[in-house]
């Protein structure tokens, strides 16, 4: 009876000890494990568990003037928009974009049907209350333009791209990593993906980026 019983207790130890993968690769896995939750609620958490605040709280209008959440097309070259905790509404901005990984390219786009490069920005953007002109050369316009050390998650970059003169693609930052800045755009070839300045075609043609949040 002693045998029976021994290997009773060994098999529900071996049962009781098996490995579970840790690893996730996707998004579905990482919702049901409770890893990662779609930004529902679009209102950024305030400080000391406050109620929680609109996203667009506060813009401070330098040169240009300023409707609603609107952000004038207009000598608004130093225009930035400053809420209570970026940081938090950074990751936010990114999350939603990332949404839209794997949507195709289409001009002109702004839905997940299909997103230009400026239209993934503006859509995203948009959703939290924020109106970004609609085209790429006229959203590096806008905000802050910074120098390439002092680049962040959340900020615009922007590219001249096929050898023409004016910029003409966008993206925003979502991870930096000593001299590599990796983006989020829509690409014509590829539509929503993440790429990095480390490709020889984006170190090449980076232009400039911009804060629009400070």
């Amino acid at each position: 009876m002693k045998p029976i019983f021994s290997l009773l207790l060994l098999f529900f130890f071996m049962v009781g000890c098996k490995p579970t993968s840790a690893i996730i690769t996707s998004k579905e896995e990482a919702v049901k494990r409770g890893i990662y939750k779609a930004p529902a609620n679009i209102k950024i958490a305030a400080k000391n568990n406050a109620e929680p605040k609109s996203v667009a709280a506060k813009i401070e209008p330098k040169k240009a003037t300023i409707t609603g959440n609107r952000i004038n097309d207009k000598n608004d070259d130093d225009l930035v928009i400053n809420v209570d905790d970026s940081s938090y509404l950074v990751k936010q901005l990114i999350n939603a974009a990332s949404e839209q990984l794997g949507a195709h390219y289409k001009s002109g786009g702004t839905t997940p049907d299909g997103f230009d490069c400026s239209g993934l920005m503006y859509s995203t953007f948009k959703k939290f209350d924020i109106t970004l002109p609609r085209s790429s050369v006229d959203m590096a316009k806008i905000g802050r333009k910074l120098n390439e050390d002092d680049i962040r998650k959340g900020d615009l970059i922007f590219f001249k791209t096929n050898g023409r003169s004016v910029i003409n693609h966008v993206g925003m930052v979502t991870e930096i990593n000593d001299e590599e800045i990796k983006f989020i755009h829509s690409s014509t070839q590829k539509g929503v993906i993440i790429s990095s300045t480390k490709e020889p075609y984006y170190g090449r043609t980076f232009t400039q980026a911009n804060r629009i949040l400070e």
